[in-house]
């Protein structure tokens, strides 16, 4: 991989950690239980997101 295309994947990994950092802190504060699945779903999504990414480097 070139240099360029490194920073690329450390700049995702670092907005899919930001989203998932979000979306769990929603899932802890939110009370309406179809509101907490929506974002706890958010969460998963940028874990696998965050995992695909990390593969890459």
């Amino acid at each position: 991989m070139t240099e360029k295309e490194i920073m690329y994947v450390e700049d995702a990994l670092g907005h899919t950690e930001f989203l998932r950092t979000q979306a769990q802190t929603a899932v802890s504060q939110l009370t309406d239980p179809q509101l907490k699945a929506k974002c706890q779903e958010l969460v998963t999504k940028n874990e696998a997101a965050f995992g695909s990414f990390f593969s890459l480097v």
